[in-house]
């Protein structure tokens, strides 16, 4: 194993979920000062470090998204893929702070900005003020080698409620349902992958037969495919058999509130809306991404993306469309921006050194949020671009980070710095 990779072995036993970061954020401090660079620390808990006079920023977040058994990470080596055992592996973005690491040790003055809770809204970059001096940011939260990103989607997650009533209590014909460990997979760079969503594979199973919902609950993250699904209903029929859905008889009694909560799922879209030409990637999408029904109370989480803001008010329009013809409230939360791509001189240097790299590169734009289109609304006189090494089904219990990838990556970091 390279020293980066041993860098980024120790990050995984130091928890880092979103939201419980202090210990991270406390031993990265540690370790900058420890190499003789200037600290700040910011009230959200963003970091910069630097020293000299540096024209090149690189930046990349701290936190993780925790699946599975994170923040208790085991990892290990697979035909030169690095994974975890039942868990997120939090490469996304952990190795990018181990490469970091690296050039702290090899004492490089450029300005190191590392946000905090990226993977919840990017709420560290909303909220930046330090007073950055480099000309060019070099993102490290990118996840296919010998690719130059530059531009992204924006996003947004529509949060519904709604309240039914008229319970009626129910003793018999109880039955729960359930999904358990599906691939799952972010829900901007994986949406595009047929990955099944526990949530609509249930659906369409409980239409089938005349179940009523007693309660619901699905999903793990806002920005991921869901994996898991429960549901607990009434029904007069036998259930039949299905492969992916375990199937229990109850013996308890329920208060059901009459509800329409199978047609909503239905109805609310989830997948790719429209196909972007230019880049073949998703235009927009949305995910349908959380469910908690419970007593008669619904909630659902929706997140939607778009490579334009345009795109993304029409994919946000999709599923408010639905919610509204079901009498839900809705409010829109954590919207941000999207990128607009843009090849410039930076950006021409990374793709060149790409090529020598890896004998071929090219210009990318990605359909997940990347901080470079908050950050560069704070800062226009910076201009911005995104590697990173391969990362595959990131914020999943499959994520998993090609090894030679992160040398390979690392070496087109250090010729750029010295080019600039």
């Amino acid at each position: 194993m390279s020293k980066i990779i041993n860098y980024f072995l120790a990050l995984t036993q130091i928890p880092h979920c979103s939201k419980e970061t202090t210990k991270l954020r406390d031993y990265l401090v540690n370790f900058a000062l420890d190499r003789d660079y200037t600290i700040e620390v910011d009230s959200v808990d963003n970091i910069l470090i630097h020293k000299g006079s540096p024209k090149v920023a690189l930046q990349a977040h701290y936190d993780m998204v925790c699946v599975g058994q994170a923040p208790n990470i085991e990892t290990f080596e697979e035909d030169g893929w690095l994974k975890a055992k039942n868990s997120s592996l939090g490469a996304d973005n952990g190795i990018a702070i181990a490469m970091m690491m690296e050039l702290m040790d090899q004492g490089v003055e450029a300005e190191f900005l590392i946000t905090n809770d990226e993977e919840i809204g990017l709420i560290g970059a909303k909220a930046l003020n330090f007073d950055l001096k480099s000309l060019y940011m070099l993102n490290l939260d990118s996840e296919d080698e010998a690719e130059v990103y530059i531009g992204c989607a924006g996003g947004e997650d529509i949060v519904a409620t709604k309240k039914y009533h008229n319970p009626t209590l129910i003793d018999q014909n109880i039955y729960e349902v359930s999904i358990r460990n599906l691939q799952g997979g972010h829900s901007g760079v994986d949406i595009d992958k047929d990955i099944p969503s526990a949530i609509k594979v249930l659906v369409e199973y409980l239409r089938s037969t005349d179940a009523k919902i007693i309660s619901f609950e699905a999903g793990e993250r806002r920005n991921s495919i869901p994996a898991n699904a429960k549901a607990i209903l009434y029904s007069t029929q036998s259930l039949p058999p299905h492969k992916a859905i375990e199937i229990k008889t109850l013996n308890e009694e329920h208060n059901y509130y009459e509800n329409n909560i199978l047609e909503l799922l239905a109805q609310l879209p989830h997948g790719v809306l429209e196909h972007n030409r230019e880049f073949n990637i998703p235009n927009s999408s949305a995910n349908l991404a959380l469910l908690s029904y419970h007593a008669g109370k619904a909630d659902i989480t929706i997140t939607t993306r778009g490579m334009s803001t345009p795109s993304l008010q029409a994919a946000s329009k999709c599923a408010i469309d639905v919610l509204k013809n079901h009498n839900y409230d809705y409010a829109i939360e954590d919207n941000y921006p999207s990128w607009k791509p843009d090849i410039n001189s930076f950006t021409q240097l990374l793709n060149s050194t790409m090529i020598e790299e890896f004998g071929s590169s090219k210009y990318v734009a990605i359909h997940a949020g990347l901080e470079c289109g908050v950050i560069s609304d704070r800062y226009p006189h910076i201009k911005f671009a995104s590697i990173g090494p391969t990362i595959e089904y990131p914020h999943s219990t499959s994520e998993r980070l090609k090894i030679d990838s992160v040398e390979r990556i690392f070496r087109v970091v250090e010729k750029v710095l010295d080019r600039v």
